[in-house]
């Protein structure tokens, strides 16, 4: 990857004050900036807005708002990034075989472990592979992996301050859609 953030190695010298994001001091960054293993901020652990605000602190543009979503045609940011894993991990649980075979569910273990190593939010996939160590993946049924991707996605949830969703509808809500028939 071109922004590879989990190698230890740290850049020599010190920032340079040329007003890039890249170089923004450590000792100035503002709440909710996640710094790279490479010392730089990490776009992929960061909200658009708490990243843009690095380069507006850097530069002063009086009279102007920071947006808050990144432009359509921009690296996602952390919120992004979260809100379409989430969605791909959920849809594969609802696609996952109701008596998944030995195969599928070593397949799927171990994609579960390949996808907690190589996500870019350094921060995120370190949460994810701790959360894997602690829950072992459910994987012999389809139910059981539905429940055990709702629990890990409500652990992140909390740790967020968010809503928690209730397990127990995570078919209908990935899966067959809601009862009311919105969904079809």
């Amino acid at each position: 990857m071109a922004d590879d953030t989990r190698d230890n190695e740290q850049s020599s010298g010190g920032p340079v004050a040329t007003g890039t994001v890249a170089d923004a001091p450590k000792s100035k960054l503002p709440r909710g900036v996640v710094l790279g293993k490479d010392g730089k901020p990490c776009r992929s652990c960061t909200s658009f807005a708490d990243f843009k605000s690095i380069k507006s602190s850097l530069v002063s543009h009086p009279h102007t708002t920071t947006p808050t979503v990144p432009p359509p045609d921009c690296p996602p940011d952390v919120e992004a990034l979260g809100r379409s894993s989430w969605t791909l991990l959920h849809s594969i649980t609802a696609s996952y075989p109701a008596s998944p075979s030995p195969t599928d569910q070593s397949n799927v273990k171990q994609f579960l472990g390949l996808f907690g190593k190589l996500y870019p939010c350094w921060v995120c996939a370190e949460d994810f592979q701790d959360w894997m160590r602690e829950n072992r993946v459910r994987a012999e049924s389809r139910e059981e992996f539905g429940r055990w991707m709702c629990e890990a996605h409500n652990g992140v949830n909390r740790k967020l301050g968010k809503r928690e969703f209730d397990c127990s509808k995570w078919e209908e809500r990935w899966r067959t859609g809601w009862g009311d028939g919105r969904c079809d």
